[in-house]
């Protein structure tokens, strides 16, 4: 079959969405395929192929450990704050906020 030729060369996750919708258009289980995105694309194609859809996470940390860092990277700010070092203080702010978006993420 073509899908599983197209499989080999490339997988599904790295495919466009050009070629899911190509891949998609070859089975017949699958109907609608312009309407959808590419998220809508990978779980029909994956259903329809037997392929088990297991989410992988991508953080390997605790929440524990990012907020131990969140603390660390606060006391390095006020620290820049006291030496009157706006540019570090905005830097150390900044790693802040995306440690606590990430913790927000693994919780």
């Amino acid at each position: 079959m073509a899908e599983e030729s197209m499989e080999l060369k490339k997988p599904l996750d790295k495919m466009t969405v050009k070629e899911l919708r190509e891949v998609a258009l070859e089975l017949p289980q699958i109907t609608g395929v312009h309407g959808m995105n590419k998220a809508d694309l990978l779980a029909a194609i994956k259903d329809a192929m037997g392929i088990g859809g297991t989410v992988v996470k991508k953080s390997s940390k605790t929440v524990g450990e990012v907020k131990s860092q969140i603390k660390s990277f606060k006391k390095l700010r006020e620290a820049a704050l006291q030496e009157k070092n706006a540019k570090m203080a905005t830097i150390y702010k900044r790693r802040i906020s995306r440690l606590k978006k990430k913790s927000r993420r693994v919780a």
